[in-house]
């Protein structure tokens, strides 16, 4: 059970993270298409070379590995989406 509660907040600060990355965008005035481009490059990097620490970063890897380019676009628009509401 307490494995299952870390995991839980670590995916909650995981996405309270990216969260405030994309708000910090949004306050400087970036467009939506600038904070979904630099969320595309972001998981290009991150799975190029960055090794998942958790079940939820690896199944976003395996995705990623999996899309195509429109595909990514699309996933890094989702995520961006929702940490976006949940701050």
């Amino acid at each position: 059970m307490d494995k299952e509660k870390g995991l839980l907040e670590d995916w909650e600060k995981w996405k309270r993270a990216i969260g405030t990355v994309v708000n910090t965008g949004e306050g400087l005035g970036l467009t939506d298409d600038t904070i979904n481009d630099a969320s595309y490059r972001v998981g290009n990097f991150l799975t190029s070379f960055v090794d998942p620490r958790n079940k939820e970063e690896a199944l976003l890897k395996d995705l990623w590995k999996e899309g195509t380019e429109e595909e990514q676009r699309v996933l890094a628009k989702l995520i961006v989406r929702v940490v976006d509401k949940s701050n």
